[in-house]
């Protein structure tokens, strides 16, 4: 049986504000592995496509040049570890929910609409961070960047989440902050609702979205036309 509506939300940015432990971590490996540490908005602007691709851009963004690009690639993945392990330690300090997030996922399951989480995060950290910040057990499925063999932008991670869990693609919306989350829906071809001051480099004018919220306050409004179509 078919769900009668889906709601996919990005984590990052979208569900809650995990910058400031994200660029703890960050800046901890930095400083480890001998490179420079980097600001709450330069933060923003890496996060958003997972470990591994965030500690390789900042890298590459001020790389020694002695380092050759093989020896660069190795860093990089002892950094994505060292960086993992401190995170894991340290997931949820200053992390906090984004205004109305509470609310709006105890409206959404009152109203019998199924949500999941569809995060370049790793799956096991996204995971646990929804379970620290409870909020974990609204929804009925967490894929993370390394759950399938594809991730955001790839509009797979999306339909493969719907399918999973037997929802219907011409009911279901993405709610994110970023690009990744954007085309992703787009190429998926479901609605992606845009929360402003996002997790990338981006101008809310560059990146695609049917509705633009600051937070999700009063975002039952939005829906609820959705559900009456």
């Amino acid at each position: 049986m078919k769900q009668k509506f889906t709601i996919l939300f990005d984590l990052d940015g979208t569900l809650a504000d995990t910058a400031p432990d994200l660029m703890k971590a960050h800046n901890y490996v930095m400083d480890k592995f001998g490179y420079s540490s980097r600001s709450m908005d330069e933060i923003r602007n890496l996060v958003g496509r997972g470990a591994a691709v965030m500690i390789g851009r900042s890298i590459w963004g001020s790389a020694r040049k002695e380092l050759s690009k093989i020896s660069d690639e190795k860093i990089k993945k002892d950094m994505t570890r060292e960086f993992i392990k401190y995170y894991e330690k340290n997931l949820v300090v200053e992390t906090k929910l984004l205004n109305g997030v509470s609310n709006f996922l105890s409206w959404a399951k009152s109203n019998n609409i199924a949500m999941g989480v569809c995060t370049n995060k790793q799956e096991h950290l996204a995971i646990e961070l929804l379970k620290k910040i409870k909020i974990y057990d609204f929804f009925e499925y967490v894929a993370g960047g390394n759950t399938f063999e594809f991730c955001k932008p790839d509009p797979r991670h999306i339909t493969n989440m719907v399918e999973i869990m037997d929802g219907d693609i011409k009911k279901t919306i993405m709610i994110g902050d970023s690009e990744n989350d954007a085309d992703a829906a787009k190429s998926a071809g479901v609605p992606m609702i845009l929360v402003e001051d996002g997790y990338t480099e981006k101008k809310v004018e560059q990146i695609y979205y049917n509705h633009l919220i600051k937070d999700f306050i009063g975002i039952e409004n939005l829906v609820q036309k959705y559900l009456d179509d």
